[in-house]
């Protein structure tokens, strides 16, 4: 998993920009919440670049599988997807319920899921 820990803002959070092996399942989840402890922070960013494609079709039930572990360890979440083509069906639904809480998030671009984290308590 490809990383880094940015520190902005006296805020600390995990950016986690690819993957050589997507993150496909909760042991995936479980990898990035063990990085957030390790770094001492409870903010995270994905790229969709590190997820598995299955993560876009809620069908296979993969997107639940990691948003549940996230949301079980207080890790709130900021997914850049920069190809909005991905954001279609039933994960756009699931995209814009998402946005009325604070738990994670969807962007479209890498400043705007940075100025959403930054601003997490």
């Amino acid at each position: 998993m490809n990383y880094r820990v940015v520190e902005k803002n006296n805020r600390k959070y995990i950016d986690c920009f690819a993957a050589a092996s997507p993150i496909q399942n909760d042991r995936g989840a479980l990898e990035l919440i063990a990085l957030c402890g390790e770094n001492r922070t409870d903010l995270l960013m994905i790229n969709a670049e590190a997820l598995a494609s299955d993560f876009f079709d809620l069908k296979t039930g993969v997107a639940g599988q990691i948003l549940q572990k996230l949301v079980n360890y207080h890790i709130k979440t900021a997914f850049v997807i920069i190809d909005e083509m991905r954001i279609k069906g039933r994960f756009k639904e699931m995209i814009n319920e998402s946005s009325r809480g604070n738990n994670f998030r969807a962007f479209v671009s890498h400043a705007a899921a940075e100025k959403w984290i930054l601003s997490q308590s």
